[in-house]
C-alpha cells in the first residue's frame, strides 16, 4: 500500500489528505508544531516537524520559501523518496508576479537542493484545494496536471491520482513546472478577482 507524508497541515495539506484516504493509501499530516491548527482525523497518523517521515511519497504543502527550513529537518531521509511541490510561488503582497527565476521553477530549484537519489514532481499546484477534497471539478472529475524526470515517480503519482478517482495528464519533463507555475498564478488571481470559484477552476475535456 501506497503511504504519503505531508509536511503541512493547511487547506492544501488537507485536501491532499482527502485524495490520498480516497487511493486508499496510508496518511502522515507533519504539523509545524503541536499548536499548530489542524483538526485531527481518525486514522490519519500526525506528527511534528523533525519526526520521521514514514511515507513513499512526500508532498511539500508549505509555502516555497519555508523549503529551506523543512531541508534543515530532512534533507537526507528525502533521499530516494518521491518528493512532490505543489507551490505556486506568487508575491502574495502584490498579487502580480511569480518569485520562482524567470528561468526555472520552484520544482527545479528544489531538485538543486535534495539529495542524490530522490526525484522531484511538480503536481497539484494547479488544483484549488476544493477542487482535490471533492475529487470533482464542476461536473468533471479533477484532472491533475504533473511533470518530472523519472519514470517511476511519475508511475507512483499517477496511481495516486487515479486511484482517488481523478484524471492524471503527464506535461512533461520538470522544466514544464514553469509553465505549471504560471497556470497555478494565474489560477489563483482569477478566483480572488471573483472571475471563477474556489470549488471549480482549470480542467482539461476529453
Amino acid at each position: 500500500m501506497t503511504t504519503i507524508s505531508i509536511i503541512g497541515s493547511g487547506k492544501m495539506g488537507a485536501a491532499i489528505a482527502e485524495v490520498a484516504d480516497r487511493a486508499g493509501a496510508g496518511v502522515q499530516i507533519v504539523k509545524r508544531s503541536a499548536t499548530s491548527p489542524s483538526a485531527a482525523r481518525p486514522g490519519f497518523e500526525y506528527g511534528v516537524l523533525g519526526d520521521e517521515l514514514t511515507g513513499d511519497l512526500v508532498v511539500l504543502a508549505v509555502p516555497s520559501v519555508a523549503y529551506p527550513s523543512i531541508l534543515e529537518h530532512y534533507r537526507d531521509q528525502l533521499s530516494k523518496k518521491v518528493v512532490i511541490d505543489i507551490s505556486n510561488p506568487i508575491d502574495f503582497s502584490t498579487y502580480d508576479e511569480l518569485k520562482s527565476p524567470a528561468d526555472s521553477s520552484t520544482a527545479a530549484e528544489l531538485a538543486k537542493l535534495l539529495p542524490e537519489g530522490s526525484s522531484v514532481v511538480k503536481a497539484f499546484n494547479v488544483n484549488l484545494g476544493d477542487t482535490l477534497a471533492s475529487g470533482t471539478n464542476g461536473t468533471t472529475p479533477t484532472t491533475v496536471l504533473f511533470a518530472g524526470d523519472y519514470a517511476d515517480a511519475k508511475i507512483a503519482v499517477t496511481s495516486l491520482i487515479e486511484a482517488a478517482g481523478m484524471r492524471a495528464v503527464d506535461v512533461g519533463p520538470l522544466t514544464r513546472a514553469r509553465e505549471l507555475e504560471a497556470m497555478g498564478f494565474l489560477q489563483i488571481i482569477m478566483a480572488a478577482l471573483g472571475k471563477t470559484s474556489y470549488e471549480t477552476g482549470f480542467t482539461l475535456l476529453k
